[in-house]
Parts: C-alpha cells; structure tokens; sequence
C-alpha cells in the first residue's frame, strides 16, 4: 500500500471539513468577435481532444453549476464566466445560469457572478440583465483610444474603442459595479501614466486590474514547462526580451523592464492620490502581503492549483493558461468536482510552484513578495542556468526595491488605525 505524503493531505483535509476552490467558466472556448493582437486564448479554437470550440450544451451547464454548488462547502461561492466573448451566448444562456444557481444553491449560500467581455456586445437588456442579478462585470479596455485600438480590433481590423466607451457608460446608467482589466504589452507599457489617469479620470474606474502579456512564441502548440530548457535564454540573453529574431517571447510580449517602469510608476500615482478610492491588484495584494494575510492574487501565492478552468465541452484543466492536452484533469461528468480538484496530480501541479524555484529565487530578497510570480511566464534561466526563472524578474525586482519602503509606512498606517484590506479570492 502506497504511503500518505504531503500530495494526499488537502483531499484528506477536505473530507473533514470548509474547502474552496475556483473553477472559472469557458461556456464558449476560444469564440470572439475580436481579433486582440495578444489573445493567448483564439489558438483554443480547435480544442486538445480535436474538438471544435462551441456552445456549452444545457447538460453541460447543469451538471457544473449542481457539481460546483454541491462542492464548495464555503457559505459562499463564485461563478466567473469567460471566453473568448461570453456575451456571444446571448442573455438568455446566462438566465439559465441564474435559474440553475437557484435551484442548486445550498440553504443559506450566497451565490456570486461575474463575467469578463469586452463589452462590445453590451446593450440595455444586458445592463438590466446585470444589474437585476447582481452581477460583477470585468470589461477589457487598455487605455485611451490610440492606445486600445492598436491591439483591440475586429476581425476585420476595425477599431473597438467606442464601443467599449458606450458599454461602460450604460454600465454607469444602469449601476452594474464593473472592473477595468488592462494588458500591458510591449506597445503600451512606456505610457502608465497616461493609461492610469484615463482609467480614473475619464473611465471613473475604482476597480483596476493590470495583466503583463507574457507569451511563449510557440505558445500555440507547446505547454508550459513542455518547452526544453536547454533552449531557453538566460536572464541576461538579448533574446529574453521581446523584438529580439529569436526571442523566446513574441513580439507584443511586454519587456520586463518596462513593466518594472510600469507598476512603479503607477504606484506612485496610485500612493500618491488614491490610497482608499481605487483598488489596484498588484498593489492591494502587496499591502495585504507585508499585513501578514494571505495573497489577493494567486500569482503571489506560494503554492497554486486551486483556480481551474472548465471548457465548454466539460473538460477540466489545472488553470487557464494550461488549457493543454498535458493539463486536462478530468471532465465534469467523471465523479465529483472536489474530489477532480484536489487530485494528487492537481495538488502535484500546485506545489511545483514552489518546488521549482531555481535558487536565484529561493535566495531573493523579495521572495515573499513574488513567489516566483505565475508558473506560465517561467520561461527563461537564471543566470547561473537553472530552469524556472521568471520572465519579468527584473521589472519585479525594480518594483517591489522602489514600492516596498512606502508599503511598509501604508502598513504601519493601517495598523495604528485597526484597518486592513478585505481578503479576496
């Protein structure tokens, strides 16, 4: 009989008592009616299995709401649908939703929803829609006109930044809470500034979400930690950078010293002027970090896994950025979605973010800020030629040296006053 190790423990754990997970909706794949330069997401439209992406079925959606209901044993749970463009699936799909969450939903659970689009499709009937339900909305913009159109257009070239604008001012007339999501590439991040200013100024955003785009150039065939090592540049390699004949990025991979320059100097902006009336995510999750809580972000979390992805076929990946025939952990028609979940092999795949660090890492100074940041951009070797270093390693360094002495005095503020940020998900 095989011996009990530290991969079977949370499974144990959670046969005993409270657990949570994520598992973040794809009821459409890959489909939309953008053709965003970045999109790490269009390459699914031919699934692993060889599937093409489509429309989660009724069953399909039925058997994940009950099994996800009936598996977070928190008093709350969170559905977060995504795409591709899941407002693709019209309003009635997402009425079924709500009707299934009723009919599931375990006495005394509060049900949550949000769903990330880029906010083209957005009309009246899906502001009220929102709005009656209570629904969270992300919506994808990336600055000020001349800055969001060069990435985000139609699939005929057509710009979407007006649209995105009326979307979000319907948002406003009909009091839908919404987010801003903001990737900063290699085209935009030299403007932080002008981005961040445009997002509380002219957006009225209080809510700001900043992803570094960060892909592979074979991102489309090959896997995370699937590429050989051998290959991969050192730190100090001119192809560790985006631009470069044979980086080891694509071209509108951001830089990692720009996004240094980025997140310090919209922390200045934000420190500055919007302590209390903007939430920023790097931000408030690094003040809860030196709080002593637990990381906002799981791309600051010492170990992962528990944010998983669902395809619109059914079939359950470790994460969304390993949608990946070597990533596919069950189906949701295999058993229950706990038991999928805090699998050995997932739980295996959570702990190998910290079990990979190279010791560039595990010596650095701001480990228990970083944490080697998310597995999928660990793509390049440290300078002693261990696998595993993060791409962005420098623009976090040059962040967390410049932002940290203010964060501690954010610190010593907010526990004189008996105040600390809200612990999210």
């Amino acid at each position: 009989m095989r011996q009990l190790d530290k991969y079977d423990a949370p499974l144990l754990l959670a046969n005993k008592g409270v657990h949570r997970f994520h598992v973040m909706a794809k009821p459409i794949g890959p489909a939309c009616n953008l053709d965003c330069v970045y999109c790490y997401y269009l390459s699914k439209a031919v699934l692993p299995d060889g599937s093409r992406s489509g429309r989660m079925s009724d069953e399909t959606l039925e058997l994940f709401i009950c099994k996800y209901i009936e598996s977070v044993t928190d008093k709350e749970i969170v559905f977060s649908w995504q795409g591709g463009e899941p407002t693709l699936l019209g309003v009635n799909f997402f009425h079924r939703v709500v009707e299934l969450q009723k009919r599931y939903a375990k006495p005394g659970q509060i049900v949550h929803n949000d769903i990330q689009t880029n906010g083209t499709l957005l009309d009246e009937e899906w502001c009220r829609f929102l709005k009656d339900n209570g629904f969270l909305v992300g919506i994808s913009i990336d600055g000020p006109r001349e800055i969001h159109d060069q990435c985000r257009f139609g699939k005929h070239g057509e710009a979407s930044f007006d649209k995105v604008v009326g979307a979000l001012r319907l948002l406003k007339q009909h009091g839908v809470p919404f987010n801003t999501l903001t990737c900063v590439n290699r085209y935009n991040a030299r403007r932080p500034v002008d981005i961040y200013r445009f997002l509380r100024r002219e957006i009225g955003s209080t809510n700001m979400q900043f992803i570094p785009i960060v892909e592979y150039k074979g991102f489309g065939r090959t896997a995370p930690q699937q590429w050989k090592t051998e290959s991969l540049p050192t730190q100090d390699d001119a192809s560790a950078r985006p631009g470069h004949p044979d980086s080891v990025v694509t071209d509108w991979s951001v830089d990692p010293d720009d996004w240094g320059y980025f997140l310090c100097r919209v922390f200045d902006e934000w420190s500055n002027k919007d302590i209390g009336k903007a939430y920023v995510n790097h931000f408030e999750s690094l003040v809860a970090q030196h709080l002593g809580l637990g990381s906002q972000m799981c791309v600051y979390s010492e170990t992962c896994g528990k944010c998983l992805a669902i395809e619109h076929d059914g079939a359950i990946y470790s994460c969304d950025h390993y949608v990946y025939p070597e990533y596919r952990i069950g189906g949701i028609g295999d058993g229950k979605l706990g038991e999928t979940v805090l699998s050995r092999r997932q739980v295996k795949f959570g702990y190998a973010k910290s079990e990979s660090l190279p010791r560039q890492c595990r010596e650095c100074s701001f480990l228990q800020d970083c944490r080697g940041e998310c597995p999928k951009n660990r793509l390049i070797r440290s300078v002693d030629g261990e696998p595993e270093l993060n791409y962005l390693c420098a623009g976090f360094k040059r962040f967390f040296a410049h932002a940290n002495p203010k964060v501690e005095r954010i610190v010593a503020d907010l526990r004189r006053q008996g105040v600390a940020p809200q612990t999210r998900i």
